[in-house]
């Protein structure tokens, strides 16, 4: 690996305990014992191009997300196995040979077919999209190390372990994120609309960056805080692309009847379809068969998509570009926000802030 300090490239010999042996100086990640098989370089680059080179701040879980998915593309499953037993069914095939050991043959066939079974599991997807570090252990295995050499997080990243909500960040505005989840959402006094989003870290991180202050719209977690919002204005619900996702969007449209609920979340049809899309799966949280009779009921969905939710694959939020996530979020939000007030539809029905922007690619569509 290369040093991070001064760059010279390190063997296993030269970088024991952590410190280069050249300049003296001490590193958080080695590849060859971090499970993201991740080294600080690394971490500073996609950093820096998650967070738009300084411009917006991102939370952990973006980054865990990002430095994961070279891991989610492959599997994982008997990797170390299979080369063993290739190995081995070679080895004792030629001492038989030698030898003139049937049995050692018949040893060497069991070999070779194990081999084979992990082979044939691996092109069946046994063991992919499983991330090799789960989400909530990431900052222990990643952030502290780096914290302990370098003394913060990398640059650009929130700090949302300040709160017991796991929202709060650096900064006042989203250590306000945290109310969130209380019996007084946030910014429910005077909003316009409603935004509800089950997952903490991209509530810190819409927070962090001012856009439910700067739309007028209280923060919340569930259907039934947006039904505590005194608010009759839009709501909109931003939510992961998987089963629960979908599941929630039909939960605040029967919460809220005759209110306007926008779905901001990516639609799971054309998110499949984009190569760069990286789904995971947890084996933890598949979804129950009465919930997949209830989306199967909506008949928005084809048998190879149900299944392909019931086995708990998703795209999460953290997992699209940064930038491109506001740039959806905000602009999906100022089109609700307008149409919602009074004032600012008649400003954009003569012309102010209407503005002409050339037409370009939708962000999310672009992932």
């Amino acid at each position: 690996m290369i040093c991070p300090h001064c760059e010279r490239n390190l063997l296993r010999k030269e970088r024991t305990g952590n410190r280069c042996t050249h300049c003296k100086r001490s590193y958080a990640l080695d590849p060859k014992t971090n499970p993201l098989r991740l080294n600080d370089l690394r971490v500073r680059r996609i950093t820096t191009a998650l967070t738009d080179g300084g411009r917006i701040a991102i939370v952990p879980d973006q980054l865990w997300y990002a430095l994961s998915r070279k891991r989610l593309r492959d599997s994982a499953f008997g990797q170390g196995c299979l080369g063993g037993a290739f190995v081995g069914a070679g080895f004792v095939t030629v001492v038989a040979l030698f030898a003139e050991a049937p049995a050692l043959l018949i040893a060497s066939g069991a070999l070779l077919l194990i081999g084979l079974g992990i082979s044939l599991a691996r092109v069946m997807g046994a063991g992919k999209g499983i991330p090799p570090v789960v989400r909530e252990g990431f900052p222990a295995l990643v952030l502290t190390p780096w914290r302990s050499v370098y003394g913060g997080l990398p640059p650009g990243v929130l700090d949302t372990a300040a709160s017991d909500t796991g929202t709060a960040g650096a900064t006042g505005s989203a250590n306000s994120a945290g109310s969130a989840s209380s019996a007084d959402p946030a910014g429910a006094a005077g909003a316009t609309g409603v935004l509800v989003c089950p997952d903490r870290a991209v509530v810190a991180f819409l927070v962090a960056d001012g856009l439910p202050a700067r739309h007028g719209l209280a923060v919340v977690r569930s259907p039934a805080e947006a039904a505590a919002v005194p608010s009759k204005g839009p709501v909109l619900v931003l939510h992961d692309t998987d089963a629960d996702g979908e599941l929630l969007v039909r939960g605040v449209r029967e919460a809220l009847p005759g209110r306007t609920v926008v779905d901001v979340g990516p639609p799971l049809r054309t998110v499949r379809s984009l190569p760069q899309a990286v789904p995971y799966r947890d084996p933890r949280r598949r979804p129950r068969p009465a919930d997949l009779r209830i989306l199967a009921a909506l008949g928005t969905y084809t048998p190879e998509e149900l299944k392909w939710l019931g086995q708990g694959w998703r795209f999460p939020l953290v997992g699209l570009p940064p930038a491109r996530l506001l740039a959806v979020v905000d602009r999906v939000a100022g089109q609700a926000s307008h149409g919602a007030d009074p004032d600012r539809r008649r400003a954009a029905d003569l012309g102010f802030l209407t503005w002409p922007e050339a037409a370009g690619p939708d962000p999310v569509g672009g992932r």
